[in-house]
């Protein structure tokens, strides 16, 4: 790798950090092929991605992003997971770090934020943003919904009253 390539890696490495909100940070050591296809797959899936990149350009490309407490955690073979949701990256390489013992979860970090592996792990298992946004939505909508059923209540009950009257003067006339 040349210098100009190595230049451009680290411009594109930097653009990726500073788009991200969530980056992982793990160590693999003996994956096979088949398994990093399938770990990307996974990763892709869920709208993420699985980068490995040299430790020494990851590190002159953290400078600059909220990333860049996370220059200690890059020695040895490593590789990033990273995405615009705070949680996806995260979820996948902790389902994958769990059935798999070659990958190891090594940090992260949320924006400015850097996690343990601990951090990374209680991250994991919140719910997506997509799931919190449709709860969201449903918290707001059940208001609307009674609010709707409380005002509908008395114009039903005065029309009941109505027909009521309405067949006690019918019976009275016959």
């Amino acid at each position: 790798m040349n210098r100009s390539e190595k230049a451009e890696a680290i411009a594109e490495l930097n653009q990726i950090f500073q788009d991200a909100s969530l980056m992982v940070v793990t160590r693999q050591s003996g994956l096979t092929v088949q398994e990093v296809t399938d770990l990307r797959r996974k990763v892709r899936a869920a709208g993420a991605t699985y980068k490995v990149a040299k430790n020494r350009l990851t590190l002159r490309a953290l400078e600059g992003t909220p990333f860049k407490g996370l220059g200690p955690l890059f020695k040895g073979p490593t590789a990033i997971a990273y995405s615009k949701d705070p949680v996806a990256a995260a979820k996948v390489i902790s389902a994958f770090a769990k059935d798999n013992e070659k990958l190891t979860i090594v940090g992260g970090g949320l924006g400015a934020e850097t996690l343990d592996v601990a951090g990374v792990q209680a991250l994991a298992t919140l719910p997506s943003l997509d799931a919190l946004r449709g709860k969201i939505i449903g918290l707001l909508q059940a208001p609307a919904t009674k609010i709707a059923g409380v005002l509908q209540a008395p114009a039903g009950q005065v029309a009941r009253v109505f027909s009521a009257y309405g067949a006690k003067d019918e019976a009275k006339a016959a």
